[in-house]
């Protein structure tokens, strides 16, 4: 078994994958809150961060 083999989804399969990992992220800040919450600010930057380089690579595809 390869986990790192090639594959490709479609648009609506990564779709599942989003609403999953939003739903994911959901319950662990419901039931962990207090652990994450100190680190609200550095989670933001990292997030916002990775958010604008995705929108910046997917400018320069167009």
């Amino acid at each position: 078994m390869n986990i790192f083999s090639s594959t490709t989804f479609t648009w609506w399969q990564l779709g599942l994958v989003k609403w999953a990992v939003l739903f994911i992220g959901i319950a662990i800040g419901a039931y962990w809150a207090d652990v994450f919450v100190p680190y609200v600010i550095h989670l933001m930057v990292v997030g916002l961060a990775i958010s604008a380089y995705i929108f910046i690579v997917w400018l320069q595809k167009k």
